[in-house]
């Protein structure tokens, strides 16, 4: 069980690297924390009371005060990210500690060890701000949705920022024969099928191909289409752990594993076709769509059938509008991939759109 008082967070600095202060003189509950921190990959720093060194109880990324301890550390500065850790689940008292000491939470064992683990593996990784999360998916067959992703992710990679592209469609031939790598070394979606709980943001980005400056999760080219709801869950957290920006390229069927990918979305792009019947489907789509993810928008495709333009396609499905996608041809394949012509439509409008993003959508 783990109970939150605030929701503040320790201040913590991306790419650093650190383990939990431990402060117990609980034998027993000592060893369930250090088991704890091995499982999480971190080396935790053990005292009884407060630190005697300057620095110790301020600077540590994350406190563990055993409720055993909160009487000795009532004294010390306030700060965020100090969790009372205790085993009574009846004991209404912990709840009062917490508030003396200032906690952030209140965790009780055994129930509470997955969140522990999941929080003390963020310290250990030095995770910051997660990515800005972007998935587009096509109002129908055809509709460009994964040209644009690859253009977003190029587009997002060339101008600096830390980049992953990610293959949500299984039966689409795969993102990285879009963009020239499909011979690339590397770990494809089949390789996670069995990931469980946490996976490191660190070691995934370093098993992935990588392509044009951005790191691709895609498909491979054996039989394997599906992926365990829970494997998809873990794969993209751990890829938002790293900060900077996730680009999904979605299907547009919705089943278990996409669904987990739409709940994690900061934000999704329908590009729409401008005609009657491209706007009918993919009215059929926002509206699956839309019942997990909380902000889609609306990328039209001319040319424009008479009578249409993009903010009239905005209207009819009463979403917000990002703009009319540019039409630009797409090289052979092998050539260059989407969006890698700094200078062409596709490109200045990923550019304009990344610009836009920080202010309207939170930014990264």
């Amino acid at each position: 069980m783990a109970g939150a008082i605030t929701h503040d967070r320790p201040p913590t600095a991306e790419g650093r690297q650190g383990g939990p202060l431990i402060v117990t003189e609980d034998v027993d509950l000592l060893d369930d924390l250090l088991r704890l921190c091995a499982a999480a990959g971190a080396r935790p720093e053990v005292h009884h009371g407060i630190p005697e060194r300057r620095g110790g109880w301020e600077t540590a990324p994350l406190v563990l005060v055993g409720d055993d301890a909160a009487r000795r550390v009532r004294g010390a500065v306030r700060r965020r990210g100090v969790v009372l850790v205790g085993r009574d689940q009846d004991d209404p008292g912990v709840w009062r500690r917490a508030v003396e000491i200032g906690a952030d939470h209140v965790l009780v064992l055994p129930d509470g060890e997955q969140w522990l683990v999941d929080r003390i593996a963020d310290v250990a990784e030095g995770v910051g701000r997660p990515a800005l999360t972007v998935g587009v998916l096509g109002g129908r067959g055809g509709a460009g949705a994964s040209t644009l992703a690859c253009a977003l992710a190029v587009t997002s990679a060339r101008e600096g920022k830390r980049t992953l592209l990610v293959d949500a469609d299984p039966l689409g031939g795969g993102l990285d024969v879009l963009l020239g790598g499909e011979a690339a070394e590397g770990l494809r979606w089949p390789a996670f099928a069995a990931s469980r709980g946490r996976v490191g943001g660190g070691a995934l980005e370093e098993s992935l191909p990588e392509l044009h400056a951005l790191r691709v999760l895609s498909w491979d080219r054996s039989d394997a289409v599906t992926v365990p709801p829970q494997a998809v869950r873990a794969v993209l957290a751990a890829a938002r752990r790293r900060g900077g920006a996730v680009v999904v390229d979605l299907p547009r069927r919705i089943d278990e594993g996409v669904a987990e990918i739409l709940a994690q979305l900061d934000m999704g792009l329908l590009v729409v076709p401008a005609d009657l019947r491209s706007v009918a489907a993919a009215g059929r789509v926002a509206s699956v769509a839309g019942m997990v993810l909380r902000d889609l928008r609306i990328v039209v495709r001319g040319p424009c059938a008479p009578g249409l333009d993009d903010r009239e396609v905005a209207r009819l499905l009463d979403l917000p509008l990002v703009g009319e996608l540019p039409s630009e041809s797409l090289p052979p394949d092998g050539g260059p991939p989407p969006g890698s012509a700094a200078k062409g439509p596709l490109a200045r409008f990923c550019t304009a759109f990344w610009e836009r993003v920080p202010v309207e959508g939170g930014g990264v």
